[in-house]
């Protein structure tokens, strides 16, 4: 299947937050997305990891 799971970390604390999909055929490049970090307690920028 094209589709895979991918992992989000969050850029300050480092802490695996959020399992998402994403078509790795169409989209190459790694994904970012503005989340709420609990363990922040606030949005921070979120980034797709290995």
């Amino acid at each position: 299947m094209p589709r895979d799971n991918i992992v989000l970390q969050c850029g300050e604390c480092k802490s695996r937050n959020y399992v998402t999909t994403k078509n790795k055929k169409t989209t190459t490049d790694r994904l970012e997305f503005s989340k709420f970090c609990r363990r922040c307690r606030k949005h921070t920028s979120h980034k797709e990891t290995k």
